[in-house]
Order: structure tokens, then sequence, then C-alpha cells
């Protein structure tokens, strides 16, 4: 995909956010893009940063990594005009991946349990580094990934609260609908996430939890409604993955 074509395709993604921002009462700036930039080369990265988009999404590490390593001296040599980028980790995340995600990334979306947590500390701890994280909540299929009991994450949260991971942020939640048609269904995964967020907030109110990550190409308008404070879109900005 061209240069242009990314641009433009930004541009309406960003104006159709807004739109959907303002309809739900809210404010566009409430609500981030964050550009999911798999399976897609670093010169369409660049071209996207180019065009003002700065926070990216990527699910695999190893293809992350070659990246995003590289990206930001690209960006400081002024081979493309713009500040520099900020990444997330937004799959799951297997523990022999995390040392490279924490090396690269501000932000780990896809916690999805303690162990992970664990990992994720010693790999920052090591490199003197703070890094956000968002808990993973199963609120919809049976496939997807993610904490599937609140008192299991609740565990999670009380030992961050103790100090068990002081180079860890919990900065709030993330979840994936099911993947249907009924918009019943979408809805109440999202509610779901913004009432734990919500309670969590009150139960753990010395954690930042304000995030919530939810809502993707399809369903991002339901998301903005129900409250996410970032979508993850991709193919509406970048075009079919490039395998």
């Amino acid at each position: 995909m061209t240069e242009n074509e990314i641009k433009e395709n930004l541009a309406k993604v960003l104006s159709d956010l807004a739109d959907a921002a303002k309809a739900s009462g809210r404010k566009p700036e409430d609500v981030r893009l964050c550009a999911v930039s798999k399976f897609h080369p670093l010169e369409e990265i660049l071209a996207a940063v180019g065009a003002g988009q700065l926070l990216f999404g990527e699910n695999r590490v190893q293809e992350a990594y070659s990246k995003f390593t590289e990206l930001p001296g690209r960006v400081a040599a002024g081979q493309i005009s713009g500040g520099q980028p900020e990444l997330h980790i937004i799959g799951t995340l297997q523990l022999n991946k995390v040392k490279k995600a924490v090396e690269i990334a501000s932000c780990i979306q896809s916690v999805d349990r303690e162990e992970v947590l664990a990992e994720i500390e010693k790999r920052a701890s090591a490199l003197g580094k703070s890094i956000k994280v968002l808990f993973e909540m199963h609120t919809g299929e049976e496939s997807k990934a993610g904490y599937a009991d609140e008192s299991v994450l609740y565990a999670s949260l009380e030992n961050c609260v103790k100090g068990a991971y002081p180079h860890v942020i919990p900065s709030g939640l993330m979840t994936m609908a099911p993947f249907t048609e009924d918009e019943t269904l979408i809805r109440k995964s999202f509610i779901t996430l913004r009432q734990l967020r919500d309670k969590i907030s009150k139960d753990f109110s010395s954690l930042p939890m304000t995030e919530l990550s939810m809502g993707m190409s399809g369903d991002y308008r339901i998301a903005v409604e129900e409250g996410s404070t970032m979508v993850r879109i991709g193919t509406a900005i970048f075009g079919p993955r490039v395998i």
C-alpha cells in the first residue's frame, strides 16, 4: 500500500472514530487509536508515522522486534517526520518471548496469567525499566485467551498492590469481543469489561487502572459507546495483511 493510501486511510479511521466518540457524548481525544501493524512492513509503519500516527500494536514479538528496533533510528535520522513511535504488544505472550517484548514495548496489553506478570517483572527489573500492562479478560469465545475468573485476576492485582512487581504499572483491561454479528453479545462483552474496570477502580484505588482496550475494525463503534479508551485497528489502515 502506498504512503498516500495509508495517509488517507488513517485520516478516515480517525474521522470515523471522532464521530463515534461525539455520537456517544464523549470527546474524540478520550479514545486513542492503536494501529495494528502485524504482517505489514516497516515502510508502511513509517508512512503512518509520517501521517501522525505514533501508537502501534503488534501480535508477534519476533516480527515486532525486527521492525521496532530499527524504527526509532529511522525516525531520529530524519527519514520521516513525526515523533517517536510507541509499541504495545497485543497478542498472547509466551514466556520465552517476554524478554524481547519488554525491550521494545511501552505496554503489554495481553497479560493473561500471573506467570506472565512475574516474568515481565523479572525482565523489566533487569533493564531498569518500568512497563505498563493491561490484563486481558476472557469475555467472549472459549478460544480467546485471558483471565476467565475475576478472583484469579484479583489475586494478581493484590500482588501488585503488595509490591511484588515494582517495575510493572497495572494500567487497565483488554478484551476481544466474540466473533459474531450479534450486536447484543458484542455489547455484553464490552459492558462486562467496563463494569469490571469500574469495580477494580473502587477495590484497588491505588492502582491506575483506567484503560479499556476494546474494539477492533468491526466493532469499535459499539466499544466506544461502551467506554473504550483505546481501539485496535489494522486492516482499515494498512489494507490486507502482507504475509
